[in-house]
């Protein structure tokens, strides 16, 4: 049931969670997260600008073009209902390496000469993403209960500025490698393994920590779960209306996202732009998330409400997709900013969604479990719709109004999910 924050009974908890300061050094848990976030999207920007190449070396048709995009983000809501049992299991530092590790292996293996293999490849980067996805709000949550909203916002901003940096090196990267798209794909492979060096001393850490290394651990208090088992499950939360609110939230605005991931420079040379230019603008609008993904959860964490910054996306996402439905080409630049700011921002609102709508490091697992599985199950059909639209209808008039329809769900969901209460 929802709480006002005035409301809300006070919990007391079983067991200690502990504070970054005891698991590792600020820097290194701080550096950790940020390359861990960097691949987050990274592999999934990265495939946009290569598409069409990807099209024609298998004569694959734009609807299974459009599931090259689609299958990660499928299975991104497979995956994120199982990572909340990983943790309680495993810990959250040995979940996310392993995750990274699999992101990696993933990546590699979308580069194989199969379609088989492109296709494993991206089911495989998708539940790497969803188990990331799930157990970082979660984490941060933990380690910066004071500045959740604020580490929210440098999170998903590092997401975006990795996905900006894959969309505008894709293509100089293959001509630099001279590999074809494959070996552009596959080179982001490497960031991973560095994230997953990164992240190591946390993994090391975590364990000191639970072997009774100077800290409080689950075994001193009497527990027999990791630091990060649940301490109050959210009781009856898909029944929640307002977990349901934040959810479709998620979806609907990660819909338009991955579709505009999928198709943007598509959309933009079919329409006469030089396809080096489409990944340019795709590129820049990418780099404008950035700002959206870091200014709005800071906003968010100020503000006794969301309702009318969630409503604002909105409009944003609604102006930037009628810029490309009425003049892609002249407008492409000014759709680029405005989408930036509507879709990074939307990104950015939705996680803190995730640790304002809730008390505890595990009921913001808990939530981001359902509105990730949600989320993503609904997103995964933008992208294939998209291209089975535009080849039934031979245009993008029909995808992208639809798209206009939807940005009003968002609106709806987002007053509600902006209400001030928790689950």
């Amino acid at each position: 049931m929802a709480v006002t924050r005035a409301q809300q009974p006070v919990v007391t908890t079983a067991v200690p969670l502990p504070v970054r300061s005891r698991l590792a050094h600020p820097a290194l848990l701080l550096t950790g997260i940020l390359l861990v976030a960097l691949n987050m999207r990274a592999c999934l920007a990265a495939v946009s600008p290569m598409v069409g190449e990807i099209q024609r070396s298998f004569g694959l048709s734009a609807t299974a073009s459009g599931l090259i995009t689609t299958v990660p983000v499928l299975f991104q809501g497979v995956g994120a209902p199982l990572t909340p049992r990983l943790t309680r299991r495993f810990g959250t530092e040995r979940v996310v390496l392993g995750a990274v590790l699999v992101l990696g292996a993933g990546v590699l293996l979308r580069v194989l000469p199969s379609v088989a293999a492109l296709y494993a490849g991206c089911v495989v980067i998708g539940v790497a993403i969803a188990v990331l996805n799930v157990s970082m709000p979660g984490l941060v949550k933990r380690e910066f209960p004071d500045r959740a909203a604020a580490m929210t916002g440098v999170y998903s901003t590092t997401m975006l500025v990795g996905a900006t940096m894959a969309a505008g090196l894709s293509v100089p990267l293959e001509h630099a490698l001279g590999g074809g798209w494959e070996a552009s794909l596959g080179a982001w492979s490497l960031l991973a393994l560095v994230a997953a060096v990164a992240w190591l001393p946390q993994v090391l850490r975590a364990r000191a920590a639970r072997d009774g290394a100077g800290v409080v651990s689950a075994a001193a208090s009497g527990a027999t779960s990791p630091p990060v088992a649940p301490v109050r499950p959210i009781q009856g939360i898909w029944r929640s209306p307002l977990a349901w609110q934040i959810s479709l939230f998620m979806g609907i605005s990660s819909l338009l996202v991955y579709t505009l991931v999928a198709w943007m420079p598509t959309i933009l040379a079919d329409h006469g732009m030089d396809r080096g230019e489409a990944g340019l603008v795709f590129a820049f609008s990418n780099l404008v998330q950035v700002a959206g993904a870091f200014l709005v959860p800071l906003f968010a964490g100020r503000m006794t409400n969301q309702r009318a910054l969630a409503v604002s996306m909105a409009l944003l996402n609604a102006v930037g997709i009628a810029v490309l439905l009425i003049a892609p080409v002249p407008g492409a630049w000014v759709a680029a900013v405005i989408l930036g700011v509507a879709q990074g921002g939307s990104l950015g609102l939705g996680l803190a969604f995730i640790v304002l709508r809730t008390d505890s490091a595990a009921g913001a697992a808990q939530l981001g479990g359902m509105s990730q599985a949600v989320g993503y199950l609904v997103a995964a059909a933008g992208p294939v719709g998209a291209g089975a639209l535009r080849q039934a209808t031979g245009g993008w008039t029909t995808p992208l109004a639809l798209m206009l329809v939807l940005v009003s769900v968002v609106a709806v969901a987002g007053w509600g999910a902006g209400r001030d209460r928790t689950l």
